[in-house]
Protein backbone atom coordinates (compact mmCIF):
# COMPACT_ATOMS: atom_id res chain seq x y z
CA UNK A 1 0.00 0.00 0.00
CA UNK A 2 1.40 3.30 -1.28
CA UNK A 3 2.24 5.99 1.68
CA UNK A 4 -0.60 8.06 -0.44
CA UNK A 5 -2.79 5.14 -0.41
CA UNK A 6 -2.60 4.56 3.77
CA UNK A 7 -3.04 8.48 4.02
CA UNK A 8 -6.31 8.38 2.09
CA UNK A 9 -7.45 5.22 3.97
CA UNK A 10 -6.50 7.35 7.17
CA UNK A 11 -8.60 9.90 6.89
CA UNK A 12 -11.57 7.73 6.32
CA UNK A 13 -10.78 5.58 9.06
CA UNK A 14 -10.81 8.71 10.97
CA UNK A 15 -13.88 10.41 9.70
CA UNK A 16 -15.56 7.06 10.27
CA UNK A 17 -14.86 7.65 14.45
CA UNK A 18 -16.98 10.62 14.08
CA UNK A 19 -19.88 7.73 14.73
CA UNK A 20 -18.19 7.09 18.52
CA UNK A 21 -19.96 9.70 20.67
CA UNK A 22 -18.51 10.50 24.12
CA UNK A 23 -21.83 9.50 26.08
CA UNK A 24 -21.07 12.11 28.67
CA UNK A 25 -20.76 15.05 26.36
CA UNK A 26 -22.82 13.90 23.61
CA UNK A 27 -20.30 14.84 21.05
CA UNK A 28 -17.99 12.24 18.54
CA UNK A 29 -14.44 11.43 19.91
CA UNK A 30 -13.06 13.32 16.71
CA UNK A 31 -14.32 16.73 17.11
CA UNK A 32 -14.00 16.55 20.94
CA UNK A 33 -9.80 15.77 20.04
CA UNK A 34 -9.95 12.32 21.69
CA UNK A 35 -8.32 10.59 18.56
CA UNK A 36 -5.10 11.34 19.41
CA UNK A 37 -3.22 8.70 16.30
CA UNK A 38 -4.73 7.08 13.13
CA UNK A 39 -2.14 4.78 11.64
CA UNK A 40 -2.39 2.21 9.68
CA UNK A 41 0.57 -0.52 7.77
CA UNK A 42 -0.27 -3.34 5.88
CA UNK A 43 -0.27 -5.28 8.89
CA UNK A 44 -2.30 -3.28 11.60
CA UNK A 45 -3.93 -0.16 12.16
CA UNK A 46 -3.64 1.37 15.20
CA UNK A 47 -5.98 4.13 16.82
CA UNK A 48 -4.93 5.88 19.90
CA UNK A 49 -7.31 7.82 21.88
CA UNK A 50 -7.37 9.62 25.34
CA UNK A 51 -10.49 10.20 27.49
CA UNK A 52 -11.39 14.02 28.54
CA UNK A 53 -10.22 12.54 32.16
CA UNK A 54 -8.07 9.83 33.76
CA UNK A 55 -11.07 9.09 35.50
CA UNK A 56 -13.52 9.24 32.77
CA UNK A 57 -15.57 5.72 33.46
CA UNK A 58 -16.84 5.19 30.19
CA UNK A 59 -13.25 4.35 28.44
CA UNK A 60 -13.55 0.81 27.56
CA UNK A 61 -16.92 1.71 26.18
CA UNK A 62 -15.68 3.80 24.45
CA UNK A 63 -12.28 1.91 23.29
CA UNK A 64 -14.63 -0.74 22.63
CA UNK A 65 -16.97 1.20 19.86
CA UNK A 66 -13.66 2.85 18.62
CA UNK A 67 -12.48 -0.53 17.87
CA UNK A 68 -16.27 -1.67 16.08
CA UNK A 69 -16.01 1.25 13.49
CA UNK A 70 -12.66 0.93 12.95
CA UNK A 71 -12.98 -2.97 12.14
CA UNK A 72 -15.89 -1.95 10.14
CA UNK A 73 -13.53 0.33 8.04
CA UNK A 74 -10.11 -1.26 8.02
CA UNK A 75 -9.22 -3.73 5.13
CA UNK A 76 -9.82 -7.28 6.21
CA UNK A 77 -5.92 -7.91 5.61
CA UNK A 78 -5.31 -6.29 9.20
CA UNK A 79 -5.69 -6.68 12.77
CA UNK A 80 -6.84 -3.61 14.86
CA UNK A 81 -5.37 -2.37 18.12
CA UNK A 82 -7.03 0.56 19.86
CA UNK A 83 -4.81 2.01 22.63
CA UNK A 84 -5.89 4.18 25.34
CA UNK A 85 -3.37 6.64 25.94
CA UNK A 86 -3.09 9.92 28.46
CA UNK A 87 -0.04 11.18 26.99
CA UNK A 88 -0.43 14.11 26.27
CA UNK A 89 -3.63 15.12 28.59
CA UNK A 90 -6.47 15.92 26.76
CA UNK A 91 -7.19 19.78 27.12
CA UNK A 92 -10.18 22.11 25.71
CA UNK A 93 -7.90 23.19 22.90
CA UNK A 94 -8.17 19.89 21.08
CA UNK A 95 -11.40 19.96 20.13
CA UNK A 96 -12.58 21.54 16.94
CA UNK A 97 -13.54 25.04 16.69
CA UNK A 98 -17.61 23.39 16.04
CA UNK A 99 -17.49 21.25 19.31
CA UNK A 100 -15.95 24.49 20.67
CA UNK A 101 -19.05 26.54 19.88
CA UNK A 102 -21.47 23.72 21.17
CA UNK A 103 -19.86 23.31 24.27
CA UNK A 104 -19.73 26.98 25.04
CA UNK A 105 -15.94 27.10 25.31
CA UNK A 106 -14.08 30.20 24.29
CA UNK A 107 -13.07 30.05 20.35
CA UNK A 108 -9.84 31.14 19.08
Amino acid sequence: MSALHENAAEATIRDALRQVIDPEVSLNIVDLGLVYRVELSPRCLLVEISMTSPACPMGTFVRDEVRAVAREVAPSSVSVDVALVWDPPWSPAMMSEAARELLHWPVH
